[in-house]
């Protein structure tokens, strides 16, 4: 019997019309039956922000020949809980991709990216989820170096698919030869963040949020450290956030509740 192909949802945070989700198509219809539902206008930074107290619109369009696509009013998430509850009814797809995300999302970057954030929601609903960026912030940029990384690696989840709870950062330098895929941790970063402050017409202050990224972290095992050489970074990465390994020492704290 001819096994059918994979069911593959696509999503992004850049917008349904960004160039990085049409390359992400591309490569995923060589693979599977792919259904796209995507935001209508750009929401990087999200996070995992979802819609609460007004009403989501999600429209079929035609944008690409043979594509199932959607776009929806509200954030990434948004996104895949329509696609898992009202497209898909209840029927999980074999994949949840997500991106490519124009921009790195390394290190402390996956907290506040909409791309990952999708997967992650992916990864929620217990579908084998990847996030996808690229180093390349420019409407042109150039995918092409990204495309048979994408391929490998989503057949590996395919083939194998993920631990329940997990799902893969992937992220690609902005070099001319990628050289190779290294398995890595989440380097430990953060920004320090300034707020440029300004007036507008009426004297009234406002604010422009810029940051400089302060790497604290000199392993060669992480995923700044790979992507600064030259290789693509394929982070596992998980939402439970509990810190397994401070319980022990909460335990033998003494809590004083006054009862009164």
């Amino acid at each position: 019997m001819k096994k059918s192909k994979p069911v593959i949802l696509v999503v992004n945070d850049d917008g349904i019309t960004a160039p990085g989700i049409k390359v992400l198509i591309e490569v995923m219809k060589d693979m599977g039956e792919v259904v796209v539902v995507a935001p209508d206008s750009p929401q990087s930074g999200m996070g995992h922000a979802i819609t609460i107290g007004k009403p989501l619109r999600l429209d079929k369009v035609e944008l690409y020949e043979g594509v199932e696509m959607y776009k929806c009013s509200g954030t990434p998430v948004d996104c895949v809980k329509l696609a898992v509850n009202k497209i898909f009814k209840g029927k999980k797809p074999d994949l949840c991709v997500s991106g490519i995300n124009h921009g790195l999302n390394h290190s402390i970057n996956v907290i506040y990216s909409g791309t990952m954030s999708a997967a992650v929601e992916g990864a929620i609903e217990k579908i084998p989820s990847i996030g996808f960026s690229f180093d390349d912030f420019t409407e042109g940029a150039d995918f092409s170096r990204c495309r048979p990384f994408i391929k490998a690696i989503a057949a590996q989840v395919l083939d194998h698919g993920l631990a329940e709870g997990t799902l893969l950062n992937v992220n690609f330098p902005n070099v001319p030869t990628i050289k190779g895929i290294k398995i890595c941790r989440q380097a430990q970063a953060k920004w320090a963040e300034e707020f440029d402050e300004r007036l507008d017409p009426h004297k009234r202050n406002y604010y422009w949020l810029t940051g400089v990224f302060q790497l604290n972290d000199q392993g060669e095992d992480t995923d700044v450290w790979a992507l600064s050489n030259h290789y693509a970074s394929v982070v596992p990465i998980q939402f439970d956030m509990t810190a397994h390994h401070a319980i022990t020492t909460l335990n033998t704290w003494k809590f004083d509740v006054q009862k009164g």
